[in-house]
């Protein structure tokens, strides 16, 4: 979802300075609603569990897609499936160009021995990348916005209208690695939820999380569940509102920030350096795990590798930091 959602800011900037350009976005459904209002830009559902589905599917969709009248192939996921996409599509004439996803470079950051710790280029820069090798320069420097969209019924039945400000917190990772402890988060929920003009907003999916997250809001009248309540859509919509969102390394932080929110990401095993910080958030937004105390961070680029006596290394970041970070940009 966060691959996604970054390449939003990149087709805005496209679209911006080629208006001659049109793009369809191949993806699946449930992306739809991040490139609704985007002029130029259509989007194409793949039906991967049956039309598209294996290699006559792949087959398929070139079909599908050729109707378009599509002059070039623009491949910004680099996985099996879009590099048989962009084979096809160069058989057949088409310019095509892939992503560079660097992986020699990320190795070098995440392993153990003799690791080079710098900055990488930023994925949202290498998609950039993909559109420029076609002939389109692309300039990410002076990003813009769509406006907020204005919160629909279903969305103000759940928030209200909107008085002081709303912090929005998606606590969870798809790998504990990169997740704060929940123990922790409760201490920034309950530092933030004194303030009695904050409401704070808590976002996830199935029951498991539901259940973390009600236990999170417990008796605080300012403190929101979100999941399961909205389509992702009207989702969107509540998030795009919000005046900061703390997140994981996760695609909460990468939604908010396609639409200019403030967004504070946490980061375990994972680190910035990696080029998957939100963009165009400051740097200072991002808050690390100590490496003084870990000095072998980080020790992977997806947070789903696990380094003995590294568990605990989130704890590093005090609650009190967090809550400090997002005051600041409160005000």
């Amino acid at each position: 979802m966060g691959d996604v959602a970054m390449t939003v800011p990149v087709l805005r900037a496209l679209v911006k300075q080629h208006p001659q350009v049109r793009i369809t976005m191949v993806s699946r459904p449930f992306f739809k609603p991040f490139f609704n209002g985007i002029p130029n830009v259509e989007f194409f559902a793949v039906a991967l569990q049956d039309r598209h589905k294996g290699i006559l599917g792949l087959f398929r969709l070139y079909s599908d897609l050729k109707t378009l009248n599509v002059d070039a192939f623009a491949d910004l996921h680099a996985v099996l499936r879009s590099k048989i996409m962009r084979t096809i599509f160069s058989a057949n004439g088409k310019p095509t160009a892939g992503l560079d996803k660097g992986r020699h470079e990320k190795r070098a950051l995440t392993r153990i021995k003799n690791k080079v710790f710098k900055p990488l280029k930023p994925t949202i820069e290498r998609y950039a990348d993909v559109f420029r090798s076609l002939g389109f320069d692309v300039n990410l420097s002076n990003p813009e916005y769509p406006p907020k969209p204005q919160l629909t019924a279903d969305v103000l039945a759940i928030t209200g209208l909107k008085t002081g400000r709303w912090i929005g917190i998606a606590p969870f990772a798809a790998h504990d690695p990169k997740q704060y402890p929940i123990a922790l988060m409760s201490r920034v929920i309950e530092g933030l939820s004194r303030d009695r003009q904050h409401r704070i907003f808590l976002f996830g999916a199935g029951s498991d999380e539901i259940q973390v997250l009600e236990s999170l809001r417990s008796d605080k009248e300012n403190v929101i569940v979100m999941a399961g309540k909205l389509n992702f859509e009207r989702e969107l919509e509540l998030i795009a509102n919000l005046d900061v969102m703390l997140s994981m390394d996760s695609g909460n932080g990468h939604m908010a920030a396609m639409f200019g929110v403030k967004t504070v990401t946490l980061w375990g095993a994972t680190h910035p350096f990696a080029g998957f910080a939100p963009f165009n958030q400051p740097e200072a937004n991002q808050l690390v795990s100590d490496r003084k105390q870990y000095p072998l961070l980080p020790t992977s680029v997806y947070g789903n590798k696990s380094l003995e006596g590294y568990q605990d290394a989130m704890s590093s970041i005090s609650p009190e930091t967090v809550i400090e970070k997002i005051t600041t940009l409160l005000t």
